[in-house]
């Protein structure tokens, strides 16, 4: 039978009146019931044949120039009611006289050829009546029972031509879910998200291996739209785990920020015992999310939460806890999570032990640092340079300087080179054990090596030594070296430079440095003041204690001025100077009163 016979065949079930039309060699008929189109111009046809159905809006047709290993591919498109909505969903539907479709191959194998463009099913609206061109309807907000809320997911949605719906032949879930498997796992999109909606439209339900691997498939493309709805329909069938829950809140962090992912937790049940398919890997992946905006008070929540639920954590667990909680300055939590590590016999890693290190020398712990830090050798691990600075640092500020340069030496065995941070804190340690001349040495050893350049901080340990041994000239030797390295001198390395000369007893020098850091512009403030006072009393210098008096008169400089007149019994400028301050309506201190009561009559 050709085709003019076959479709003139058609006319009689038709069931109303009939519209013929002809263009360029083809015929359609169309009625009430339906339609059939057919080519008469003898050229291999696009659409040898076909029909609709009112009832069902149903179209097929057969195309004889598209085959798939030896059968003929059906194309169709069907309209079906939404039950819940009321809304029609339509669909795209294939179907093969095949056993199987070729799904690995749907991406890359297209139906159509670029060169064959009556094949595109997106040009395939062009020739067909309206119901041959139609596409599914996605949802532009998936509604989130658990939260309450429309997830609105900016992320983009899978584009460039509609999600089909196939009619399978296979039915059994097992094989089509390991098709879903190996589609996703092939990073092929559409293909694995249209093979799922078929199984969902055939009342088939994926396995919970292959919706995952779909999950992860479809955020790794930045797919949260798909995602969600996919999330949604495993909540709805109870087919979801740990993983998958893992997946939306991570992608949800990342799209929405931490506090939508934290609320979202807290919706699906994750501070209660009712959710029991919330494991350790999903209190990781929260904790990891509140992290990274250094929330330590939800990431204690969730360390709570973990132990009420009865979840022993995982060494990326603490691990995690442990560095966020250091970098919070949260140190005794950090400690905390640190021996409920040991306690559980994880083996702390590199980052643990470091950060745990960095605690302890922050809480003033330097004992337990120390044998941390040992602990560290011990397993064959290195300390960072960050790591050895902070326990020459704690040890420092404890005073223990032999183990302070015993850090140091081990620092240089393990390859790191000293830096400002080092050098500050064994100078500290240094001073702080009174071993002024050891300072100055160490220093001078440090600037003739260049190992570092020489910042403000370790001028002024040098400075402080200069003043506690009264050594002017030094002072003044290092104060011409900070000028001459460009950077900017503070009012404090001056004032440490003039503490030096009024323990050396140079008062004019002390005016000199004064004179030369005012020609500075550098502001002086209420301890230079006090200092040069001292040195000016000190050396008989009555003018210039006038003369500083009116430059700032501050109460404490008066004070300071009225109490060295009577050490040096000059009763009669004291008590002149105390009448003149109070008239300033400036109160001296305890000791000033005293002192004038006691030598107001003396002369």
């Amino acid at each position: 039978m050709n085709s003019r016979t076959y479709v003139l065949s058609w006319k009689y079930f038709c069931f109303s009146s009939v519209t013929m039309l002809m263009n360029s060699g083809s015929v359609m008929m169309i009625s009430n019931g339906f339609a059939c189109l057919s080519s008469f111009d003898g050229r291999p046809s696009s659409f040898d044949y076909g029909f609709c159905s009112r009832n069902y809006d149903f179209c097929i047709f057969q195309s004889s120039a598209v085959r798939s290993k030896g059968g003929h591919v059906w194309f169709g498109c069907m309209r079906i009611k939404s039950p819940q909505t009321g809304s029609i969903i339509a669909a795209n539907m294939v179907e093969s006289m095949e056993p199987e479709l070729d799904y690995e191959n749907e991406e890359d194998d297209q139906l159509t050829e670029q060169g064959k463009e009556d094949f595109d099913l997106v040009s395939l609206g062009q020739n067909l009546p309206p119901w041959g061109n139609v596409e599914v309807q996605q949802v532009s907000d998936l509604e989130c029972k658990s939260c309450g809320q429309a997830l609105k997911a900016p992320q983009k949605a899978v584009i460039g031509r509609e999600i089909r719906v196939y009619m399978l032949e296979e039915r059994n879930e097992e094989v089509l879910s390991r098709r879903v498997l190996m589609l996703s796992r092939s990073n092929k999109v559409r293909s694995a998200l249209e093979l799922f909606e078929s199984m969902k439209l055939a009342d088939l339900r994926p396995s919970v291996h292959a919706c995952n691997s779909l999950l992860s498939c479809l955020l790794r493309n930045e797919l949260l739209d798909n995602a969600l709805r996919v999330f949604e329909f495993m909540r709805i069938n109870e087919i979801t785990t740990g993983h998958s829950y893992s997946l939306i809140l991570k992608a949800i962090a990342n799209a929405r920020g931490s506090d939508f992912a934290v609320n979202m937790f807290i919706e699906f049940g994750g501070y209660t015992r009712e959710m029991k398919v919330f494991d350790v890997i999903v209190y990781n992946t929260m904790i990891s999310i509140c992290g990274r905006v250094n929330n330590w008070i939800e990431t204690e929540k969730l360390w709570i939460s973990m132990r009420e639920n009865d979840l022993i954590g995982t060494q990326v667990t603490y691990s995690l806890l442990v560095c966020i909680f250091v970098r919070c300055g949260q140190n005794d939590l950090a400690l905390d999570a640190y021996n409920e590590m040991i306690l559980h016999r994880f083996t702390p890693g590199d980052d643990v032990m470091q950060a745990v290190i960095g605690s302890c020398a922050k809480e003033g712990k330097w004992d337990l640092a120390l044998n941390h830090f040992q602990d560290m050798l011990n397993s064959g691990l290195q300390p960072n340079l960050i790591t050895c600075n902070a326990l020459i640092i704690s040890l420092a500020k404890a005073g223990k300087v032999k183990l302070a340069f015993k850090v140091h030496g081990m620092m240089k065995l393990l390859g790191h080179s000293p830096d400002v941070y080092t050098w500050k804190a064994l100078l500290s340690a240094l001073y702080k054990a009174n071993q002024h001349a050891d300072v100055l040495q160490l220093f001078e050893s440090v600037k003739r090596e260049q190992s570092c350049e020489l910042n403000e901080h370790l001028y002024n340990t040098a400075l402080m030594s200069c003043q506690k041994l009264g050594l002017w000239e030094k002072a003044l030797q290092l104060l011409w070296q900070m000028e001459a390295s460009g950077d900017s001198v503070s009012t404090s390395s001056y004032n440490l430079v003039i503490g030096a000369c009024e323990s050396a007893r140079k008062p004019k020098v002390a005016l000199q440095v004064y004179k030369h850091m005012i020609h500075q512009k550098c502001t002086p403030d209420t301890f230079t003041y006090l200092s040069l006072i001292r040195s000016c009393i000190w050396g008989s210098l009555w003018t210039e204690v006038e003369q500083i008096l009116d430059v700032n008169p501050d109460v404490s400089i008066y004070n300071a001025a009225i109490q060295g007149m009577c050490l040096r019994r000059k009763f009669d400028s004291a008590k002149k100077m105390y009448e003149r301050m109070c008239k300033s309506g400036l109160k001296p201190d305890g000791k000033t009163r005293a002192l004038m009561l006691q030598n107001l009559g003396k002369q």
